[in-house]
């Protein structure tokens, strides 16, 4: 009941939202076209959720919010410097959190759920490998989650598995709304947005400490 309840859920208001804000779909592309030619959707290959005990993959949308000449397939926090692939429309589409939308459709279709485990990137090893420790790879991913609304890019791969496992374990309506409401809080006061990615603020912290123990 709770799966078909959640479908349910997810097919309404995404389709609510996709013909809702198609005029901000309009201006975000005419914005990303002026901004650095080339293609208005930035496609990466996914891990979804798992079947028969084997990891399922599917190319995840965003608005493309860095140069056409960002390496592809490396995870942010993985490249150097990198501000200097983010393009300036793009920058604030990262910290509002808008070049996540095209993902809205990805829910409409069932590859993914408004609450789960963000998808994690088919590179990112260690993030799949310790999310398989608690099973977090079994449930479907989502646009947003608790790892999500405990630190987003600030805290550690660890960590990240850790919260999203916390969740997999205690699926309900209950953990799905505080989730959904906890991340519309985060998105509009930006909280937890770090250029670099993952732990990047706790990697921050140590070299201010190394800097004041010198």
């Amino acid at each position: 009941m709770y799966k078909l309840i959640k479908r349910a859920f997810d097919i309404v208001l995404s389709a609510m939202f996709l013909i809702g804000f198609c005029w901000l779909y309009l201006i975000i592309i005419i914005a990303i076209k002026i901004d650095d030619p080339g293609p208005v959707f930035f496609h990466q290959k996914r891990v979804g959720k798992k079947k028969n005990g084997e990891i399922t993959y599917f190319q995840l949308a965003k608005f493309r919010s860095m140069k056409m000449s960002t390496p592809h397939d490396v995870p942010t926090h993985m490249l150097k410097n990198p501000e200097q692939y983010i393009t300036k429309i793009g920058r604030f589409l990262r910290k509002t959190s808008l070049d996540e939308l095209p993902q809205i459709a990805h829910i409409f279709t069932g590859k993914m759920s408004i609450i789960g485990p963000r998808p994690a990137l088919w590179n990112q090893y260690d993030l799949i490998n310790e999310r398989d420790k608690y099973g977090a790879n079994d449930i479907q991913p989502g646009l947003s989650g608790w790892a999500q609304i405990n630190g987003r890019d600030t805290i550690e791969i660890l960590d990240k598995a850790r919260f999203d496992g916390e969740y997999s374990a205690h699926v309900t309506f209950g953990m799905d709304w505080k989730c959904f409401w906890k991340t519309v809080g985060a998105v509009l006061k930006r909280d937890g947005v770090v250029e670099g990615g993952t732990g990047m603020l706790h990697q921050v912290e140590r070299k201010e400490r190394e800097v004041v123990k010198k």
